[in-house]
């Protein structure tokens, strides 16, 4: 069977829901690894109290992350999806692993020598990020607008998964020797063990399910050059009947620029919606609330909340009526989110933590429902080829918004003396 007989059919095949449970799989192992290293923040700041950890390690992954996409976002029409994940994860796998070698091996002492090995594997994680996070959401763009949603909401139940066992192991060994570091290796070890089932999902059982067959067909139709991998390993020929005038009128596609220039207004948002939250997330949340009444309970607390309610909000756009598809009503909601740095910065200085926990709860609240609301809405109206540079030029603005908001989180700690 070729790639147009399949798409001859008149109702799309089953697998829908297996589908979505996948990509939420497929979402939590794309961030699982580095959600781990940011909540074990507090481990990392007793081994390396000068070196800022939470800003440091984000600040090296950042560009090595969108370096990585730059170069896959302008070839992207040439990458053979398929092995591009594969080797995302892999990566993943490879870092986490390593990661969790370097604190055995070293028996969890710190000191410079770990510390630029653990930044070194900060900046493979950033490659294996713009590998899987721009391949699925490119890929997920040509397919129905639930799998991406569902995507999106894996990667931020990676960190409210992660925030959760990082409450539970830090109440279970707090008072145990060396508690932290035992946290910290089974974050570790769960994390590498996720990386390698999202290996054999992808790898195998996502490609072979109807659904994703007949999009990836349909892709294909449509001039598509990087499903054929995937079509191959479903048993599915991407030759068609025609090579006709049609098939290359078929082929025809709008250049990157010309994407980027129609979908401008989305590549702000996506941009502002993370410089906004990475410049507060979290380094912020570790260095700059202050001492209260929950002790070195109080950055976990704020870290698992944002990542709880960022979950949360990235399934409100699955209601119709509270989903934000207006180009000029998104444009609006990401340049209020600015608000939210003087609002900060006040509740640090006068607040109490109530009001930060509630602060922090909003910021990952709209961080998540317009992500989703930007991500499901830019891919409307083109064909697969296109959806799947459109969304991988967004995903470059995200990431550029993270290295941005990494950066100017720097500027909190100007003038304190912690340089």
């Amino acid at each position: 069977m070729d790639a147009r007989d399949y798409c001859g059919a008149t109702k799309k095949p089953e697998g829908k829901y297996e589908a979505m449970t996948i990509c939420f799989i497929l979402g939590i192992g794309s961030l699982v690894s580095w959600n781990s290293m940011l909540t074990i923040g507090d481990y990392y700041y007793t081994l390396f109290p000068k070196y800022h950890p939470a800003r440091v390690l984000t600040l090296v992954y950042q560009p090595f992350a969108i370096g990585t996409m730059i170069i896959l976002a302008y070839y992207e029409s040439k990458i053979n999806t398929r092995k591009r994940n594969l080797a995302g994860f892999t990566l993943f796998f490879i870092s986490i692993f390593f990661v969790l070698v370097v604190d055995l091996a070293t028996s969890g002492k710190g000191g410079i020598g770990p510390y630029i090995g653990i930044c070194v594997l900060a900046a493979c994680f950033g490659i294996a990020d713009a590998q899987v996070e721009g391949g699925m959401v490119g890929e997920l763009c040509f397919m129905c607008p639930e799998f991406i949603q569902s995507y999106l909401a894996g990667l931020a139940a990676s960190g409210a998964l992660i925030s959760v066992l990082r409450m539970v192991t830090k109440a279970a060994f707090e008072k145990s020797n060396n508690g932290l570091r035992k946290g910290a290796i089974l974050f570790l070890a769960i994390s590498s063990f996720i990386e390698l089932v999202c290996i054999f999902l992808y790898a195998i059982y996502f490609t072979k399910l109807p659904i994703v067959k007949y999009y990836r067909s349909k892709a294909a139709l449509e001039g598509s050059k990087t499903v054929a991998a995937d079509l191959a390993a479903a048993g599915i020929s991407t030759k068609t009947k025609d090579q006709g005038g049609d098939d290359d009128k078929q082929q025809e596609r709008l250049s990157n620029k010309r994407l980027f220039l129609e979908n401008l207004d989305y590549a702000v948002d996506i941009f502002f919606i993370y410089a906004v939250t990475l410049s507060i997330f979290p380094g912020f949340l570790y260095e700059n609330t202050g001492t209260h009444g929950l002790g070195t309970w109080y950055p976990v607390v704020l870290i698992a909340m944002y990542n709880v309610v960022d979950l949360i909000s990235r399934y409100i756009p699955i209601v119709p009526c509270l989903k934000l598809e207006s180009r000029k009503g998104l444009l609006i909601a990401v340049f209020s989110r600015f608000l939210l740095i003087p609002a900060f910065y006040f509740t640090a200085k006068y607040g109490a933590q109530g009001w930060m926990i509630f602060l922090t709860s909003f910021l990952g609240l709209t961080n998540g429902y317009l992500t989703v609301c930007v991500l499901t809405v830019a891919p409307r109206g083109y064909k697969g080829p296109e959806q799947n540079a459109l969304g991988n030029l967004l995903v470059l603005c995200l990431l550029s918004g993270i290295c941005v908001g990494a950066v100017l989180d720097w500027l909190w700690i100007i003038g304190k003396g912690t340089f």
